[in-house]
């Protein structure tokens, strides 16, 4: 990335710098991560534009966006700063009792509403000065493969936006580390007492009116999918961005959903939200943590990915 003569003047805190505006993308909060002024931001900045000859970010009213060529680097000096921070950990090994790091975690509401809560309980207990940041993934829609709807995910945690993707897909490519938190299926969720329950036949499924959680309000799902294979179909009258917002208004309706079972049974309760078996197969996943292998010699790192593998026996135990 840099000649012999640049590195003579290079400063590895400038590849740190770097790291932080790419994730943040915002000198502010930038600044704040990092302990400094956003002037000292502003110069580190000038000092790499300078180094690397490109503008590396270009300012926004809401913050600043990566040049093609910062995009370019991030890969590249995220894989110098995990070696170099894999180096001082073997000096000084990580120790989450007294670390104070952020981490990113990307993931469908629907997953990170599962694991987040034992995610902190273990985490206050482990390492209670460690922060934890939840970053909403959601596949794309129409594409007519889950690795093509879930593409975003590998772009985003090669630009270091976050550290750990947790989604329901696993046939990533060979340099990225899939470890299983849990096995996910589908129920249909309702309100206590919707007379579906009484029913619960596909053809009063399929006369029913349906919720359907699309962050781009796209009604066709996976269940129409499923059902169309068995010449059946049905009325979707409501999407929602996301899978709490569909608790609220399912517990206020006659909307059926098809949620995922341990979002159900660690949540749906508090809304008076029920859920039963589907009328026909929905089908079974598997929700799996995603890393980069170069991540993982980052100790910190390691320790995260094993902790929401301990999740995962908690939302066991959740929709037992």
């Amino acid at each position: 990335m840099l000649n012999q003569i640049d590195l003579s003047r290079a400063d590895l805190n400038l590849l740190v710098l770097f790291e932080t505006v790419m994730e943040e993308r915002h000198v502010g909060r930038s600044a704040n991560r990092l302990n400094l002024s956003p002037s000292a931001v502003s110069h580190g900045l000038g000092r790499l534009r300078s180094l690397l000859g490109d503008p590396l970010f270009l300012k926004t009213p809401r913050g600043v966006v990566p040049t093609d060529r910062a995009a370019e680097l991030a890969a590249p000096v995220a894989e110098i700063l995990a070696r170099v921070r894999s180096v001082i950990s073997s000096a000084e090994p990580f120790d989450p009792a007294r670390s104070t790091r952020r981490f990113v975690v990307g993931a469908p509401d629907g997953a990170s509403s599962v694991f987040l809560p034992p995610l902190l309980t273990l985490a206050r207990r482990e390492a209670p000065g460690i922060d934890i940041g939840i970053r909403q993934l959601l596949p794309r829609q129409g594409e007519p493969s889950p690795s093509l709807a879930w593409r975003d995910a590998i772009v985003e945690l090669e630009a270091r936006d976050m550290d750990v993707a947790v989604v329901p897909f696993g046939d990533f490519p060979l340099r990225f580390v899939v470890n299983t938190i849990y096995e996910e299926d589908f129920v249909v969720a309702m309100r206590a007492g919707h007379p579906f329950a009484s029913n619960p036949s596909v053809e009063n499924y399929c006369s029913m009116q349906h919720l359907v959680v699309s962050a781009t309000s796209d009604p066709n799902g996976f269940v129409d999918r499923i059902l169309s294979q068995h010449g059946l179909s049905r009325r979707v009258a409501l999407t929602v961005p996301n899978f709490m917002f569909g608790l609220a208004v399912l517990a206020d309706s006659d909307l059926l959903s098809a949620f995922p079972r341990r979002f159900v049974a660690m949540h749906a309760s508090r809304f008076g939200v029920m859920g039963i078996e589907a009328p026909i197969p929905l089908g079974h996943f598997k929700i799996n943590s995603i890393v980069p292998k170069v991540a993982m010699m980052d100790a910190g790192l390691a320790w995260l990915v094993g902790l929401l593998r301990q999740t995962g026996q908690t939302a066991l135990a959740a929709a037992a």
